[in-house]
């Protein structure tokens, strides 16, 4: 069965950072391309980051260019969403997503519907 458990979400002021996890199980992780969406009320699901199943390869919204990285650790099935400089427009809840990777190395998805499998979210809330 593939889980995918996110966390590291919570409250934070505008200009603060935060790192949100996300654990795969169930899956052989490194064959798996993995990407970080958001959705706030009212809006559709976005990809704020996505990256290839080596790594080698992101994805960046425009509007969380240079503010946001994502990476991964295949040793520990964990992709990571390192946020900085947060802004009161990130507050949203954030999905990480997994799905069978490309044959090629570096190739990265990053439409909601590419994506098989989800985590259950956690929020992100940024006060100004």
């Amino acid at each position: 069965q593939v889980q995918l458990v996110d966390s590291g979400g919570g409250l934070v002021q505008a200009g603060g950072s935060l790192r949100l996890s996300c654990v795969a199980s169930g899956r052989t992780f490194s064959s798996d391309a993995m990407g970080w969406f958001r959705q706030a009320p009212g809006k559709e699901r976005e990809c704020v980051a996505a990256i290839s199943r080596s790594g080698g390869s992101t994805y960046y919204a425009d509007s969380v260019k240079g503010r946001f990285t994502i990476s991964r650790d295949n040793a520990k099935n964990t992709v990571y969403l390192q946020m900085n400089s947060l802004k009161p427009e990130d507050t949203a809840v954030y999905y990480c997503a997994a799905r069978p990777a490309h044959a090629l190395p570096s190739y990265y998805y990053y439409q909601p519907y590419e994506y098989n499998y989800w985590g259950q979210g956690t929020q992100v809330t940024v006060s100004s």
